[in-house]
């Protein structure tokens, strides 16, 4: 076998431009077996290692050294013929840590997380069988138009830090439905008192709404209707410890449906489960209210407080809704320790368009959320209700429209790099530090449970007798 490892310089693969490169030339059976040996690893190392084909029976393998590292190396198998080794060549350099680039962020990995029937139950699992049976894509469309699911998106913290959890909702109450009467008696509709510990929820309403209660005595009403006025994103920071109750406000029917004696009360939500540094886990808890706020891109003037900056292309086929992070030039004025981008892109043409991003060199982590119609991204076309997870090189992001409208949640964030421990509503650095959390609250350092039956004024008294001590 003849090797030549040479210095490290850019490739004609611009999959992986910008990596550290070594040339080795081989045997053109060496080559194969490599490929053979390689395949049944190929989705558990997708996220550390790639390769592709290059021309004359060669291949291009990159090689990340550990996950979310910018330190690469690139490796380039060519097969040869000559059988021979050459000393005259055998030269290696060490691989360098280079800067990240400006080149496309790439798909990684794709998945689909269950969803599942709740709110009304019965329509739920009508769509179940008719993803069987007509498919995936028309059951995602009924969805959309009829609700019934939702779909937590249980992410490996490891490799999605800081993002911890992110569940999507989509319900629809009818006044008409006598099974939601007999279920609501022993399944209530929404979240009855619960508490959490060492991260943020973020809660962005997309129809319907919520009303808020918790243990330090804030009370809120929020959601995507006009009653709302505009504040449609709850940013909850739990802290060292709050125990709130989260049930749907069903206080109006539909606009459609004003007025008629049969009706529907539409419900749908993102929840995030943000990840705080060791430093702020004990933090005072705090819930903050975000309004909708158009702007201009081109303004120079910062979007007003307790805001989510939203901008619309020159040319109308996108919104981009910010709730933290910066697109365009415009930064949403919320302020977190933890360095991360939540956006809702909106393609809203009947025809393809494109929305493109440069994500800030930090954020190793990008995970995409399709929530309608399909999309293309790094020449690959992703159909809606999937989850897809970008490398961790390059800084540009695009996404095409297929087939009209479509809706995408962009998730990316600089990694932490702690150790993390989640269990149920807690997100800590350690199991021991799990375990406390969980005496607190069973304590009453939390404050204590209460019935989400209890109207304002009893819910008042009860956190004034058991007052949280955070």
């Amino acid at each position: 076998m003849k090797e030549s490892l040479a210095s490290i310089t850019a490739t004609a693969d611009d999959r992986f431009a910008g990596w550290g490169t070594c040339i080795v030339d081989c045997d053109p059976m060496f080559v194969g077996l490599f490929k053979v040996c390689w395949a049944p690893l190929q989705s558990k190392m997708a996220r550390w290692a790639s390769w592709a084909d290059l021309p004359g029976g060669s291949l291009s393998l990159a090689v990340l050294r550990r996950p979310f590292a910018s330190t690469s190396a690139h490796l380039t198998l060519r097969a040869t013929t000559t059988g021979q080794f050459d000393d005259n060549t055998a030269t290696a350099e060490k691989t360098q840590p280079l800067q990240r680039n400006l080149s496309q962020r790439r798909i990684a990995k794709t998945e689909k997380f269950a969803r599942l029937p709740v709110w009304p139950v019965w329509q739920g699992v009508f769509l179940f069988f008719a993803s069987r049976i007509f498919g995936e894509e028309v059951a995602a469309s009924w969805e959309d138009a009829i609700g019934g699911r939702v779909c937590p998106n249980f992410f490996t913290p490891i490799s999605t830090d800081p993002f911890v959890l992110l569940v999507h909702h989509r319900h629809a109450f009818m006044n008409w439905d006598p099974v939601r009467y007999i279920q609501r008696t022993f399944f209530p509709e929404g979240f009855p008192s619960h508490p959490h510990r060492g991260f943020v929820t973020v809660t962005y309403i997309l129809k319907g709404g919520f009303f808020h209660r918790d243990s330090v005595g804030i009370k809120q009403s929020y959601g995507a209707e006009e009653r709302h006025d505009g504040k449609h994103v709850q940013w909850l920071t739990a802290g060292a410890g709050i125990q709130h109750e989260e049930m749907w406000d069903l206080s109006e029917p539909d606009k459609k449906d004003e007025g008629k004696w049969l009706w529907t009360s539409t419900q749908e939500l993102y929840q995030i489960w943000l990840n705080l540094p060791a430093a702020y886990k004990m933090s005072p808890p705090d819930a903050q209210l975000l309004e909708s706020c158009s702007v201009d891109s081109s303004s120079t003037d910062p979007p007003p407080a307790d805001t989510t900056p939203i901008i619309t292309s020159e040319d109308g086929s996108t919104i981009t809704t910010i709730v933290s992070g910066e697109y365009n030039r415009v930064r949403a004025p919320i302020e977190c320790p933890t360095d991360a981008s939540i956006m809702r892109i909106q393609f809203t043409r009947k025809d393809a368009s494109t929305w493109t991003h440069t994500l800030p060199s930090t954020h190793e982590t990008a995970i995409l959320y399709i929530r309608k119609g399909s999309v293309q991204i790094d020449d690959q076309r992703i159909a809606p209700q999937h989850t897809v997870y970008l490398t961790p090189d390059g800084e540009q992001l695009t996404i095409e429209s297929l087939e009209g409208e479509a809706d995408v949640l962009l998730l990316s964030g600089a990694p932490l790099k702690e150790p993390i421990a989640s269990q149920g509503s807690m997100v800590m650095n350690t199991e021991g530090e799990i375990q406390k959390a969980y005496m607190d609250y069973q304590r009453g350092f939390m404050g204590m449970p209460w019935d989400h039956k209890l109207s304002d004024d009893e819910w008042q008294d009860h956190v004034k007798k058991n007052p949280s001590m955070y």
